[in-house]
């Protein structure tokens, strides 16, 4: 593997994300096997039952969350340009029929997924793979199961013009955008002096609204920040076993609860190779997915790249079992021998990741 591939195959340059070694996974969820550490330098024997109870404590401080949302430079945050990008995530203006937005495979309802196993484009055509969530996202560099798009700003008019996906031509959208006042004020407002209505300015916005999708406090959270109370005894045990014999966090880490990174961790192999179509000759990257965030996870079922992972449970077993085994397998997969306690304690864990009531999310008024 080249010196390219190492910093950019497995996982993107690590810059202002969490101060994180490790990493991997994949689809939705992930219990990676060797545990080593988290960033305050405390090392897991991955043969113990679990990190030491006294450790805790030391190891809750690398989950704080942090107190503002990046925006970048380039794309700094207005509330014209994030209005003008709630408009168009919710508006099916941007497909090729006119019946499917951004919110069809990315619904606040359903954790900002859609549910499916696999996503649907225009026609009802299934893709390739299941809808990511959009949790955090404005914490993840490089997007997409493979990777392969460099930032959310590069990632809008790939969906929209897929043939498969949304179906919408780039001059098309952006003539029947300029056609309509309300978008033509909303432009206006959001990029002045000028206002143009341009793919440029389309993808400032629609990125810029999606930086604002933020995770809510869960009890994990809350634990977190001081209440003992928030998590029952099983969850304290599973955030141990996270973190220690069963090696979650060797990929899974931090407050977002991902390293970025892609490994192949054993799944079910079909068509899709992963990140190996673009590292084409890095054998080790074959059917390496991204790791995903955990956050709001007990809600997000099917798993997986390819959803086929039904429940936390299948996802948990697989893990376990170590995954097929195959040369491109992560070196991190092993099986992890778990007893049904430490089973349940880490669904336990996993399921204090998701905010207790989800606030509701108004669908704008559309410009017409």
């Amino acid at each position: 593997m080249t010196t390219l591939e190492k910093n950019f195959a497995g996982r993107p340059p690590m810059g202002w994300l969490p101060a994180v070694l490790c990493g991997l996974i994949l689809g939705t969820l992930g219990l990676c096997g060797l545990a080593v550490l988290l960033v305050t330098g405390y090392s897991y024997d991955r043969t113990a039952a679990a990190t030491p109870i006294s450790q805790l404590q030391s190891l809750k401080e690398d989950y704080r969350r942090p107190d503002a949302v990046p925006f970048p430079a380039e794309n700094p945050y207005s509330k014209a340009k994030a209005d003008l990008g709630r408009m168009l995530f919710f508006d099916p203006i941007i497909s090729g029929n006119g019946t499917r937005s951004c919110a069809s495979c990315h619904n606040p309802s359903l954790s900002w997924g859609d549910g499916l196993q696999r996503a649907i484009g225009v026609g009802q055509t299934p893709l390739p793979t299941r809808a990511p969530t959009l949790l955090d996202i404005a914490w993840i560099e490089l997007l997409g199961w493979d990777g392969h798009l460099g930032n959310l700003e590069a990632v809008t008019f790939a969906p929209i013009t897929g043939v498969d996906n949304m179906g919408r031509k780039e001059e098309d959208l952006i003539s029947l955008l300029q056609g309509i006042p309300g978008y033509v004020r909303a432009f206006a407002a959001a990029f002045p002096p000028d206002g143009a209505i341009n793919r440029n300015h389309i993808e400032l916005a629609l990125a810029t609204y999606e930086r604002t999708i933020v995770a809510g406090e869960s009890p994990f959270d809350r634990w977190i920040a001081g209440d003992e109370h928030a998590i029952d005894a099983s969850a304290k045990r599973g955030f141990a076993l996270f973190n220690g014999k069963a090696g979650c966090a060797e990929c899974h880490s931090g407050w977002n609860f991902t390293d970025g990174a892609f490994y192949d961790i054993g799944v079910g192999q079909g068509d899709d190779i992963g990140r190996a179509k673009i590292f084409k000759n890095s054998p080790k990257l074959q059917y390496a997915f991204k790791v995903p965030t955990l956050r709001d996870v007990a809600r997000r079922a099917p798993y997986m790249h390819n959803g086929s992972e039904p429940t936390l449970e299948a996802v948990i077993d697989l893990y376990d079992r170590g995954g097929i085994d195959r040369p491109s397998r992560s070196d991190l997969i092993k099986p992890l021998h778990l007893s049904d306690q430490e089973k349940a304690d880490l669904i336990a864990f996993l399921k204090t990741l998701s905010e207790d009531r989800s606030a509701p999310v108004a669908v704008p008024e559309l410009p017409r």
